[in-house]
C-alpha cells in the first residue's frame, strides 16, 4: 500500500438546510476494499456521489487518487468507476451497443477493441448481442460492472451493486471483486449484506450523516465495545442504537 486512493476531510452535503453528509473523514487505502454500511438514508449514495465527482460537496476538503475532490472534479470521472444501485444503461439496446456506447463516451481510441476486452472479462462475449432489457438481475449485474471498467479506472465506487441478485451470481460478483483488487484497483462498496461485508478488507459504517466507525472488522467489533467475536449484525445494532441517542433525540438532530 502506497497511500490513500480516498482521503477526505469534513465531506458536507445538505438539501434545504438538513444535512445528509455531516462532516465526514473517510481514507482508503489503495487496492484495497472498503464496505460502506448503513441503514437506507444514512448518506451513503450521496457519499458516493460526492467522491465521484457528480456531486460538489457543500464543506469539505480532500482527494480521490491524488485528485482534489473540489477542483479536480472532471478528471476523477474519468479514473473512477461508477455503478450505480439501479440499472442504469438503455434496455432497447444490446451489450454490445451499451458498452461501445460508453467506449464513446470515455473517448477511448479503440473502442472495438476495448468493448471485445470488457466482453471477454465478465464473459458476455456469446451474449453480446442480447438486449439489456432482456436480461435477468445477474446478467444485467455484469454488464453494469463491464461499462464500469472500460476505461480502465482506478477506483471502482459500487452502490449496493447485487441487491436483488441470487446468491450464486453475488459470489461471482465478489471473486471478480477481488480480482480486481488484486490488480490494484481500490473498491468502495455499499452493502446491506453482512457475508460480503465480511469479505471486505475494511468497513466504514454511517448513520444520519456520520461516520459512526471505521476500520476493519475486529477494530470495529473493539470500538464499539464489544467482546470479541461478536458478529458484525451485533455491532451494528448497537451502533445504530447509539446513534440515535446521541443524533435522532429532540434537538440533536434531524433523522435520516
Amino acid at each position: 500500500m502506497t497511500g490513500f486512493a480516498i482521503d477526505v476531510r469534513g465531506l458536507t452535503k445538505r438539501y434545504g438546510g438538513r444535512a445528509v453528509v455531516d462532516n465526514v473523514d473517510l481514507q482508503v487505502h489503495e487496492g484495497r476494499i472498503c464496505g460502506f454500511l448503513g441503514p437506507n438514508g444514512s448518506g451513503k449514495t450521496t457519499t458516493i456521489r460526492m467522491l465521484c465527482g457528480l456531486l460538489r460537496p457543500d464543506a469539505g476538503e480532500g482527494t480521490c487518487l491524488g485528485l482534489d475532490v473540489i477542483r479536480q472534479a472532471r478528471d476523477i470521472k474519468r479514473q473512477a468507476g461508477y455503478m450505480t444501485q439501479k440499472f442504469g444503461w438503455y434496455e432497447d439496446l444490446s451489450i454490445r451497443e451499451n458498452l461501445d456506447f460508453i467506449a464513446r463516451l470515455f473517448e477511448i481510441p479503440d473502442r472495438a477493441h476495448a468493448v471485445d476486452e470488457a466482453l471477454e472479462r465478465l464473459r458476455l462475449t456469446e451474449r453480446q448481442g442480447q438486449l439489456a432489457g432482456a436480461l435477468s438481475g445477474g446478467w444485467k449485474q455484469r454488464l453494469a460492472l463491464a461499462g464500469c471498467l472500460i476505461h480502465k479506472p482506478r477506483l471502482l465506487l459500487l452502490d449496493e451493486p447485487t441487491a436483488g441478485v441470487d446468491p450464486k451470481a453475488r459470489r461471482e460478483f465478489w471473486d471478480q471483486i477481488h480480482q480486481l483488487a488484486d490488480e490494484g484497483i481500490t473498491v468502495l462498496v455499499s452493502t446491506h449484506y453482512m457475508d460480503e461485508a465480511a469479505r471486505c478488507h475494511e468497513l466504514v459504517y454511517i448513520a444520519y450523516g456520520k461516520v459512526l466507525a471505521q476500520g476493519t472488522e475486529s477494530q470495529i467489533v473493539e470500538q464499539a465495545g464489544l467482546p470479541a467475536g461478536s458478529t458484525l449484525e451485533e455491532v451494528f445494532v448497537k451502533l445504530i442504537d447509539r446513534a440515535q441517542d446521541n443524533f435522532a433525540a429532540p434537538g440533536k438532530g434531524l433523522r435520516a
